[in-house]
């Protein structure tokens, strides 16, 4: 009888365990499939950058104006995508000195090149929450390859946000003025805010 008793509050903790086993399984799968389908950026999103000094300092700041879309396919994430487009006349430091600076021709040149443009080529997650995002970014008539990291950050059923990091070398695209007391390098920190469409 003890024996019986033992094996059966055995079977009934194995039972237990594979069904909490599911349980992120099948959560995973509820987020998986509400995320699926096509956003718009909303003007919402922030598009923050930074560029370092030699001895600290540099500047900082973000783009008002930006627009794009980004497909999204959980089921196969090589088939999701985005196109994104930034206009560098929005520029915005803080500073008006700065800001105009940035927009003539010795950096974006925005009178002759007024979008910077972003068309990934390649998604790949990197674990349940993330994902790198491969593509060719245009700057001044000039495109190379450039990748981001981005994290879902939070989700609804029909709007979500990603927090997305990526650098890019300012020698790539002609703008590298000021170097090497000014990093080659721009940092870029965005939370991206997609609505359903």
């Amino acid at each position: 009888m003890k024996t019986t008793t033992r094996l059966l509050t055995t079977v009934t903790r194995i039972g237990i365990a594979v069904s909490l086993a599911f349980v992120p399984l099948v959560a995973k799968a509820d987020t998986l499939s509400q995320v699926a389908g096509s956003y718009k950026i909303q003007p919402s999103s922030r598009i923050g950058f930074s560029v370092g000094q030699v001895g600290g300092g540099g500047i900082t700041g973000d783009f008002k104006k930006f627009s794009g879309v980004f497909k999204l396919n959980p089921s196969n994430i090589g088939q999701s995508s985005i196109n994104f487009t930034l206009y560098p006349e929005s520029v915005s430091t803080g500073q008006a000195r700065i800001e105009n600076f940035l927009r003539s021709d010795a950096v974006f040149d925005s009178a002759n090149f007024p979008t910077i443009t972003f068309r990934s080529t390649q998604i790949t997650q990197t674990s349940p929450n993330t994902a790198e995002v491969a593509g060719m970014l245009t700057a001044r008539g000039k495109t190379s390859p450039a990748s981001f990291q981005a994290s879902l950050a939070d989700h609804s059923k029909n709007s979500i946000t990603f927090h997305v990091e990526g650098k890019i070398m300012r020698s790539r695209y002609g703008m590298d003025v000021g170097t090497p007391i000014y990093s080659n390098v721009v940092q870029f920190d965005m939370q991206i805010e997609g609505q359903r469409s």
